[in-house]
């Protein structure tokens, strides 16, 4: 139980901090925008941006504050993996990904150690405390007090000093993630601390930009979170076209290819896709009966993507594309070519 409570206490303390005196903090800094607070927006951006990042492997343990140290031994839809290093990580995800439409499930072998968003090392023994850790996170995003990680800053960064009275007293150069979360962590209520602009910062892994202001920090932190939250969107809704898709048979009710309509190549046909990411479209004409083979796979990003691929019949083959979901309904699916926006699909549950 001891260990519980402490558990609980260090992932929620950050959230505790940023809620208390926020209000008089504030007054401080409008007196001199360039001198920050503990509790100030921008020590909020700093605390949030430099948290350890644990949500690289949530296929895993399904929790991103926190990861888990490996070794470790999980059992993944009833197949026991020894995850050793982060090599083995495509073992887990190759079993998660084998099939779209079954329920996943991954038992965590116990005792394990994880690393919480703090860089604090904590040993949980057993699935109680393990759920505490998964009830903390949720607080604390439901919040938004987890961890940004969409924008990752650049070191060497420098840090300028003042203390109440808005005179320096000093500045520091900071070397990582961790050590700028440190120091935030441990300001004290009679500091006041300036980031050294200009800074450079990583956008999704991808874009270096430049940051001049706390100001520039706060907008493109607010930016980079409203894209994150399209892609997460974009997932959810991938996931819910996957199910309609394995759950439902379609037809081809429109395909307008350099132009012309070319549905009616399509009418005999009854496309099905399965869990396992193959497809296939049976003629159920009367005539003659011929199978056309096939896969596909869903993406996301920002859009909902979906790729097809068959091959044995030249009609069927004009499919084979990238195609972006226009929209999509139980009875319904409207693609577009991601090359070509002129070259359209409806497919029609039937």
């Amino acid at each position: 139980m001891k260990n519980l409570k402490r558990i609980t206490a260090i992932l929620l303390m950050s959230l505790i901090g940023f809620t208390s005196c926020q209000d008089d903090d504030d007054a401080v800094v409008e007196q001199n925008p360039d001198a920050n607070s503990s509790n100030s927006q921008t020590a909020q951006n700093i605390e949030r941006s430099s948290m350890y990042n644990g949500s690289f492997d949530d296929f895993l343990d399904g929790v991103s504050c926190s990861s888990i140290l490996l070794p470790v031994t999980a059992t993944v839809n009833g197949t026991d993996v020894n995850v050793a290093s982060e090599a083995d990580y495509q073992t887990v995800i190759d079993i998660l990904t084998e099939y779209n439409n079954d329920e996943d499930t991954i038992v965590l072998h116990f005792p394990l150690t994880i690393k919480i968003s703090n860089y604090t090392q904590v040993q949980i023994v057993n699935q109680t405390e393990y759920d505490v850790i998964l009830s903390a996170c949720s607080q604390i995003e439901n919040v938004a007090e987890s961890a940004i990680n969409c924008l990752d800053i650049d070191f060497p960064i420098t840090i300028v000093t003042y203390n109440v009275n808005f005179e320096q007293t000093g500045s520091i150069v900071l070397e990582s993630n961790q050590e700028l979360y440190t120091y935030i962590n441990e300001l004290g209520n009679d500091q006041l601390f300036a980031i050294n602009y200009p800074i450079t910062a990583t956008l999704a892994g991808e874009n270096t930009i430049n940051i001049a202001s706390d100001l520039d920090l706060q907008t493109q932190i607010t930016a980079c979170l409203g894209i994150e939250d399209q892609k997460e969107e974009a997932k959810e809704n991938a996931k819910a076209l996957e199910t309609i898709l394995v759950e439902g048979a379609f037809k081809v009710e429109s395909f307008i290819y350099e132009g012309a309509e070319k549905a009616e190549d399509y009418a005999n046909y009854t496309i099905d896709f399965a869990g396992d990411l193959t497809c296939e479209a049976e003629n159920t004409t009367l005539t003659g009966m011929d199978t056309v083979q096939g896969t596909y796979g869903v993406t996301s990003e920002i859009e909902v993507n979906i790729n097809l691929s068959f091959s044995g019949n030249a009609s069927f083959e004009l499919l084979n594309n990238s195609w972006e979901i226009a929209s999509y309904s139980q009875s319904s699916i409207s693609l577009k070519s991601t090359t070509d926006a002129a070259v359209t699909i409806v497919l029609a549950q039937i």
